[in-house]
């Protein structure tokens, strides 16, 4: 968003420190000027803020026509590599893998902590056991692009919020394998979600959106109704409810095209996995 310039260019040289081939690097500013890059680095500025997955999608398409790369690479631009093997661990992990589709890096604050909702598993349990997961954490993941050709693009008109677990779910659904790996590590500034007005309108729009586009029919109800229960049981603010549930309705009266039910071979295979699509 351009207002970061201090954080990104530590984040630039820590890209710039890791080990091996260097990698093919590309900035997205989103209706922002960017500000001067290191030599080697690309600028791609979009003439407006298409939110998270469209950007990222413009992103992709970038890096598809002009550096032919095989996997992309997502970080935000206050993280930092603190690692010089990242990129390394990254590149063998889908060379000794063919079925590996998606790698969700571990993300740590300024003191070394994993918050319980940056570990894709339920129950948050220890964020130093690697496994292969349901989701994948938009901040700091690896894709690999021949997935994205196969199974398309994040959904744009989610603007923020669930595009990484819709992605997930039609990567799954085509046979992939998403891993979280906890020795792939991004340093980020611990922050809040809840601290933007729309957090709980979208997160509860794109819910919605998610199960209408991708659950088996007798599943939306009750992802719905159990995702309503925990949002209630957390007590979020009244001025947040009101916006979750606003939002909630907002999903359910709009649609999000196209709706591809997943099979019910990935429901069971998401269940095996700890996580079946109805929590």
């Amino acid at each position: 968003m351009g207002d970061r310039s201090v954080e990104l260019r530590a984040l630039l040289e820590s890209v710039a420190a890791q080990e091996g081939d260097p990698a093919k690097v590309v900035v997205l500013g989103q209706g922002v000027q960017l500000p001067e890059l290191p030599s080697g680095v690309d600028a791609v500025e979009l003439p407006e803020n298409l939110g998270i997955p469209g950007g990222r999608n413009k992103g992709v398409e970038w890096l598809r026509d002009h550096r032919g790369v095989d996997v992309v690479v997502v970080l935000d631009d206050d993280g930092l590599l603190p690692r010089t093997d990242t990129f390394r661990l990254v590149r063998d992990a889908f060379a000794n893998n063919s079925r590996l589709g998606v790698v969700s890096f571990r993300i740590v604050d300024e003191e070394g902590r994993t918050a319980r909702r940056h570990v894709p598993r339920l129950g948050a349990s220890d964020p130093l056991r690697s496994s292969e997961v349901t989701t994948f954490l938009g901040g700091a993941h690896a894709i690999r692009m021949s997935v994205i050709d196969q199974v398309g693009a994040f959904p744009a008109s989610f603007f923020y919020a669930h595009e990484e677990t819709d992605f997930a779910w039609r990567a799954l659904d085509a046979g992939w394998e998403i891993h979280y790996r906890a020795d792939l590590v991004l340093r980020h500034p611990r922050t809040d979600p809840a601290r933007h007005a729309t957090y709980y309108r979208l997160t509860a729009r794109n819910r919605v959106w998610l199960a209408k586009r991708h659950l088996p029919a007798i599943l939306v109800p009750v992802y719905l109704a159990s995702w309503s229960a925990y949002t209630v049981a957390r007590r979020p603010p009244l001025a947040g409810l009101k916006a979750w549930w606003a939002g909630f309705f907002e999903g359910v009266r709009t649609s999000c095209p196209p709706r591809r039910p997943m099979q019910w071979r990935t429901v069971w295979r998401m269940a095996r996995l700890g996580r079946p699509p109805v929590i």
